[in-house]
């Protein structure tokens, strides 16, 4: 079990891609990130990356392996093929999601206070 929220490993995600992105940037692709359930960070590879008979491989042993080593090692990726979208979970996480009520009033304090105290 993964030891933060989706909202925090997706903020990581987002704070850590553009180093991610180099090695895929460098190749003429790109990562887009779709959100994050259940510690699944769901990513879409595009430009010449997108189709590319090595997006399994440049998923997993470039992507995740550095988020891995960047944010917790059991971070899973998950590249998800155009048009497949659908198949999302529907509990994802996402920067335009709607947050729950009681999750409006959490400021990003609050919430590493509560992670602190759960340790200890």
């Amino acid at each position: 079990m993964m030891p933060f929220s989706d909202e925090d490993i997706y903020t990581a995600v987002m704070h850590h891609l553009p180093t991610v992105n180099e090695y895929v940037q460098s190749h003429g692709g790109g990562i887009k990130v779709l959100g994050v359930a259940d510690g699944r960070v769901y990513i879409q590879l595009t430009g010449t990356c997108h189709g590319c008979s090595m997006s399994l491989m440049t998923t997993k042993m470039v992507v995740e392996k550095r988020l891995r080593e960047l944010i917790h090692p059991n971070l899973e990726v998950i590249n998800v093929e155009p048009g497949q979208e659908s198949n999302l979970p529907d509990n994802l996480y996402r920067e335009d999601a709607p947050q729950q009520e009681d999750e409006k009033s959490d400021t990003p304090g609050k919430r590493v206070m509560k992670k602190i105290k759960k340790l200890f």
